[in-house]
């Protein structure tokens, strides 16, 4: 009796230990707040030698409303070194046997003729941008099962569609100077969100890794995971991933260059007039990670990215809301500085710089604009003009 008493003292220890860094993380708020101009206000931290840009999302921009190539030229209008494109699977193969580069061509075209530099993503099975599975509905005969990891064994046939998607948009691009890398997948091994708990085997990801080589031995390869910002997710992560390791590892394992994709504050549930949040950027769980992998890229020699900053809402919905003359608290005008800042002081205090910083949310931003809020477009503008 008395063992099973100490047991059920320590549980509950263990629980109340656990439970105030998770209290910590929380955030209760409503969600459309007043805007402010303190955007304006906030200190930008150099660069130094950091290439900072964007990601451009053409489903995004189509979700909100947006003309697609409008809105790509409207940014690469903006003085910024770097933006990361995707080659969409299921888009460039809408069906056997035909293949349909021209969208992807017409952007690689417009950012060179701007002056970018170009991170290509070549997926194939993801690929950065919701719903972030794009694999063609005719390289699947059956859905992939839930809680599964997909073995090259077990998904030869996908495998190799995938691998020859990968090599053939590498060779009809490496010609180009623009690119100055290669990404493989988006979170590699990560489950897909919420939505689905298949995750793609380490061994899988690895013969994509291997394709990539083969077509273009001479640029670097970029693969990029997600950095917890709170215990509850890194807990989750954890538990999702702890047979073969999470995004991160992978990219250490495998890439030149490791991209960290960074969410401080994101929306959980909306409880009548108010939001749940976790916001845990601060917090110990989340820089005892961060600084390992720093120390790691320091010892081996190995570059880091902010491979997604966030810079737009992180709502309990898909596309993010865009209220009249007020913004969203998972993200507010002057966080677009403020998480770039931080991610600046994270390279600068461990003596590693980052290779680059890209904003996301740039479409979200046109967006505010068109419906007459420029505050995200002019904060981004700041970080520009004074780092």
């Amino acid at each position: 009796m008395k063992t099973m008493r100490r047991i059920a003292a320590l549980s509950a220890g263990a629980a109340s230990v656990l439970a105030l860094p998770v209290a910590s993380e929380v955030r209760m708020k409503r969600a459309a707040r007043p805007l402010t101009d303190r955007w304006q206000d906030v200190p930008v931290e150099p660069r130094g030698s950091t290439l900072l840009g964007i990601s451009f999302r053409p489903l995004q921009a189509e979700a909100l409303g947006l003309e697609s190539r409008t809105t790509l030229q409207r940014l690469l209008g903006s003085p910024f070194q770097l933006v990361r494109l995707g080659a969409y699977w299921n888009r460039m193969e809408p069906e056997q046997g035909r293949f349909c580069p021209d969208e992807l061509d017409w952007q690689v075209d417009a950012a060179e003729q701007a002056g970018k530099q170009i991170i290509l993503c070549v997926g194939a099975v993801k690929t950065f941008g919701y719903p972030e599975f794009f694999v063609p509905a005719h390289h699947l005969q059956h859905p992939l099962r839930e809680g599964d990891l997909v073995e090259p064994a077990g998904h030869r046939s996908l495998l190799t569609a995938g691998t020859e998607f990968i090599t053939r948009i590498v060779e009809r691009y490496r010609d180009r100077k623009a690119i100055v890398a290669w990404q493989v997948e988006h979170e590699a091994v990560d489950p897909l969100g919420v939505e689905h708990s298949w995750r793609l085997a380490v061994p899988f990801v690895q013969e994509e890794v291997k394709a990539v080589r083969e077509a273009d031995p001479t640029r670097p390869l970029m693969m990029n995971g997600f950095l917890p910002t709170s215990l509850p997710v890194r807990m989750q992560q954890w538990w999702r991933t702890r047979d073969q390791g999470d995004s991160l590892s992978a990219a250490q394992e495998f890439a030149d260059i490791v991209g960290i994709d960074f969410y401080p504050r994101h929306a959980l549930v909306n409880i009548g007039p108010k939001t749940m949040y976790l916001d845990g950027s601060r917090s110990l769980w989340q820089q005892r990670r961060r600084r390992r992998l720093f120390e790691w890229a320091h010892e081996c020699r190995r570059q880091l990215m902010i491979s997604e900053g966030q810079a737009e809402p992180w709502e309990t919905v898909t596309t993010p809301p865009n209220p009249q003359v007020r913004g969203m608290y998972s993200c507010m005008p002057e966080q677009v500085i403020e998480n770039y800042n931080q991610c600046m002081s994270w390279g600068r205090d461990q003596g590693v710089p980052l290779y680059a910083y890209l904003f996301w949310g740039a479409e979200y931003w046109v967006l505010r604009e068109q419906s007459g809020d420029e505050r995200y477009v002019r904060a981004f503008a700041r970080v520009l003009e004074n780092a």
